[in-house]
């Protein structure tokens, strides 16, 4: 993620705006020291995001997943 010093975030705020509308956050920092981040309002807020376990319940692995194939793969390599 980017850093801005807040000058340049006001020279150029239309074209970083444009950019949050994009996907590309920054921060905005004022004398090397960051302020605040800048994100789109439709960004999932930090910490809602879950990933982890997001198909639990939705698929099955086959308790010989660790062994699927491995004859095959023996075989090509014999």
């Amino acid at each position: 993620m980017r850093t801005i010093n807040i000058h340049d975030a006001k020279a150029h705020l239309s074209a970083l705006v444009d950019g949050v509308v994009r996907g590309e956050s920054f921060v905005i920092a004022k004398a090397g020291k960051p302020l605040v981040k800048v994100v789109r309002l439709d960004s999932p807020d930090a910490g809602k995001v879950r990933r982890l376990g997001f198909l639990k319940g939705e698929i099955q692995v086959p308790d010989d997943f660790d062994q699927m194939g491995s004859a095959e793969i023996e075989n090509r390599f014999a």
